[in-house]
């Protein structure tokens, strides 16, 4: 038997092979460690499944194919399954993947590994409020005290819509939601998510979802997706939600806090496999973006916890993926 016969036929019995429900969100528990694995389980993504393996979670647009966050699987599996689903999807581009998928690609199929943004993770076992760079913080706690900003933590929908609609309207990007990237609010599978809300004068002023970020069946991390806040309310409801969050769970023993991402945060330095036309277009798009997206005000936001930041790559064929791009943004916006 020739070796293309052998890869058709293991290609097919992969594309057979589809996961249960339950067996999806097994390999979630055990191997779901990027901060964006919880939302590969958003509507409509369709995965590759390799048996014992794990999955690659992806949308397709337009004919590009586009792949959400590391594969689900452990490290020493991270290889064999870029292998399969390449030989599946040649052209596909990647989004919020590692370092670790980027070398691979790369060495392996000549693919472009080009910073997409920045993440970062706090040790919550180091965290306090103290510092003198942390004084943004106080500030918002201090002045939510003095509104008479109460922070309680919910499971219950709770006024949700109301505040995230006229959220909505405040945002340069008015559609009603978006997803992939950001996966979207209402989500079948919530096992494990956590609900944290404002109040003020008994009613709710602002929440903030958290998803699990998983090793070995065990939460090792959250991550706030989804956040909303009343547009009237100003005095950093995003800070103060955060802090009484970040204690909870460092009072439950949960070692870290992702912040997930922050687009377009970009090292001035270029490494060797990135596209550096797409960089210096990334680049201008964060400096003169403001009308898109507020890309400065994220970074800034995010900074003030001092985290430790990390890269985030996108994976492209071409050194301009102007189609894979186009694709992702209209993936962006719910129909």
């Amino acid at each position: 038997m020739s070796d293309q016969i052998l890869a058709l036929e293991q290609t097919a019995e992969i594309e057979s092979t589809t996961f249960t429900f339950s067996e999806r969100v097994g390999y979630l528990k055990r191997f779901g460690a990027h901060s964006q694995s919880f939302s590969t389980l958003q509507p409509d993504m369709q995965y590759f499944d390799v048996p014992d393996m794990g999955y690659v979670a992806y949308m397709r647009k337009w004919g590009a194919t586009i792949v959400l966050s590391d594969p689900v699987c452990a490290p020493e599996n991270l290889g064999d399954i870029l292998e399969r689903f390449q030989g599946r999807f040649p052209n596909a581009a990647y989004v919020q993947v590692s370092k670790p998928v980027v070398d691979y690609l790369h060495m392996s199929f000549g693919l472009y590994g080009t910073q997409f943004g920045s993440e970062s993770r706090i040790d919550l076992g180091k965290w306090s409020l103290s510092g003198k760079k942390k004084q943004i913080l106080r500030t918002a706690l201090n002045q939510a005290e003095k509104s008479g900003i109460t922070v309680q933590e919910r499971f219950s929908d709770d006024h949700t819509r109301e505040i995230s609609e006229a959220w909505i309207r405040t945002r340069k990007c008015k559609s009603n939601e978006i997803r992939f990237l950001i996966r979207p609010m209402e989500m079948a599978y919530r096992e494990n998510e956590r609900h944290f809300y404002a109040y003020q004068d008994g009613k709710a002023v602002g929440f903030i979802y958290f998803d699990p970020i998983y090793r070995n069946n065990e939460i090792i991390s959250y991550v706030p997706n989804i956040s909303r806040a009343n547009a009237d309310f100003k005095q950093g409801i995003f800070y103060t939600l955060m802090a009484h969050a970040m204690a909870a769970f460092k009072a439950e023993g949960i070692p870290y806090l992702d912040l997930g991402l922050i687009p377009l945060s970009l090292d001035a330095n270029t490494e060797h496999q990135e596209s550096q036309l797409l960089k210096r277009i990334l680049h201008g798009l964060y400096n003169r973006g403001s009308f898109i997206y507020n890309f400065k005000g994220l970074e800034f936001t995010k900074s003030r916890f001092r985290g430790d930041n990390f890269k985030t790559y996108c994976c492209h064929k071409r050194s301009i993926p102007a189609l894979e791009f186009l694709a992702m943004f209209k993936l962006t916006q719910v129909l």
